[in-house]
């Protein structure tokens, strides 16, 4: 997106081009025509809609991150956007130049969501059919983290930052980094947001044990 000063008027110029997009469909294109970095992703759209556009572009090689926009902090498509690889959400009505720091934060590497959002959000599916498959699938591909990795897996299930869980597991900030990449890597996972979703999913965020 280039330096941190031009945020805004890239900001507004892709804007411009999602009005113009129109329809999922076309965003998706777009992304391909010029590359971004990050894309604000409106979750209902018509023809392709937000959530598949969402899956569509995270699938993509070198894919951009993805913001999503929506009217309800309690949606359920907000959920599914996030499980597709999704850095985070924004309510449409965010003042601008909360998004403009929401899009620092995302070009960072951080997600933009709170523990307290993820936890209503997972908490507003829970009970249906699919949970005790999804809680067996998350446990099996957690048992293959080493110790380590899963403490680390935990406390971010538990939303803590990477200093947070450098102090409370004793290490160094660096190692915290290397363990989240590697467990990125090792799940084939996208983001923290995804270890946060697999780790509530396995009924284990709220397992402090080391």
């Amino acid at each position: 997106m280039g330096a941190v000063p031009a945020v805004p008027a890239a900001a507004h110029r892709l804007a411009a081009r999602a009005r113009r997009a129109g329809r999922g469909g076309r965003g998706i294109a777009l992304v391909a025509a010029h590359a971004p970095d990050l894309v604000l992703m409106d979750i209902r759209m018509p023809g392709v809609d937000g959530l598949a556009a969402t899956e569509r572009l995270r699938a993509l090689p070198g894919a951009p991150e993805v913001l999503v926009l929506t009217t309800f902090h309690t949606d359920a498509h907000v959920l599914r956007a996030l499980r597709a690889g999704a850095a985070g959400f924004l309510l449409k009505d965010t003042p601008p130049q909360e998004i403009v720091t929401a899009i620092r934060t995302v070009a960072a590497g951080d997600p933009v969501l709170s523990p307290a959002v993820t936890r209503r959000l997972i908490d507003q599916v829970a009970g249906d059919s699919g949970q005790e498959t999804r809680a067996t699938s998350a446990r099996a591909r957690l048992a293959l983290l080493a110790e380590r990795e899963r403490e680390v897996a935990l406390a971010v299930g538990r939303g803590l930052s990477n200093a947070e869980i450098g102090r409370d597991l004793h290490l160094a900030l660096p190692t915290v980094k290397t363990h989240v990449s590697r467990i990125l890597t090792r799940l084939d996972l996208n983001n923290r947001v995804q270890i946060a979703l697999l780790v509530h999913d396995a009924a284990l965020a709220d397992d402090t044990r080391h």
